[in-house]
């Protein structure tokens, strides 16, 4: 389980279905085997080096993400997942990414933040809600506004822009998305009741 907060910006030094990543702060203690999420998605860390690690993509994984899309050279969000003695800093995140949607704009708001919009997959639309939780690219974000379409609308504090890929995205850029495993299992729950 992860809470959507970045903790580092890697760098990809090898895409395709052996993913390979530059990174320093989140080896502390990566092991072989741990998870870790990158761009939202949980991957199985096969190797670590002091400079890295690499993590082995499925078919799944590179059809319902955009680590397909990635390139040498591509920055990518870091996140181990949460211990015990974690602070839930941003909300219940999975790892297991449902769709991808399109980013429609970025527009800067002034003093730093901006506006981001994204298009969401049709499917996903039952389950966002206003100042309800979304998380794009493994970045835990609150939903701001909703537009038909579904075209989810949230801000993009300073922070967040300068030290999360969002700080690059432009319109048209594809973005992962994980919907709020809670309301899933409300909505099963009461189908089945």
């Amino acid at each position: 389980m992860f809470t959507g907060i970045v903790e580092e910006l890697g760098t990809v030094v090898t895409a395709g279905t052996r993913l390979e990543v530059k990174c320093a702060a989140v080896l502390s203690d990566l092991s072989i085997g741990a998870s870790i999420a990158v761009n939202g998605v949980c991957l199985t860390a096969v190797v670590v080096t002091g400079g890295g690690f690499a993590a082995d993509l499925a078919p799944e994984t590179l059809s319902r993400s955009n680590l397909g899309d990635l390139v040498a050279g591509s920055r990518v969000n870091l996140e181990r997942p949460v211990t015990p003695m974690t602070r839930l800093s941003g909300h219940i995140v999975q790892g297991h990414v449902d769709a991808t949607g399109e980013v429609v704009g970025i527009d800067a708001l002034g003093d730093g933040n901006w506006w981001l919009k994204v298009r969401v997959p049709q499917s996903l639309d039952r389950y966002l809600v206003e100042k309800g939780s979304i998380t794009l690219d493994g970045i835990s974000l609150t939903i701001a506004a909703l537009e038909a379409g579904p075209v989810a609308g949230v801000t993009i504090i300073p922070h967040t822009f300068a030290n999360t890929t969002i700080g690059h995205t432009r319109a048209g850029t594809r973005i992962n998305i994980e919907v709020d495993v809670l309301a899933k299992h409300v909505e099963k729950l009461l189908a089945h009741g």
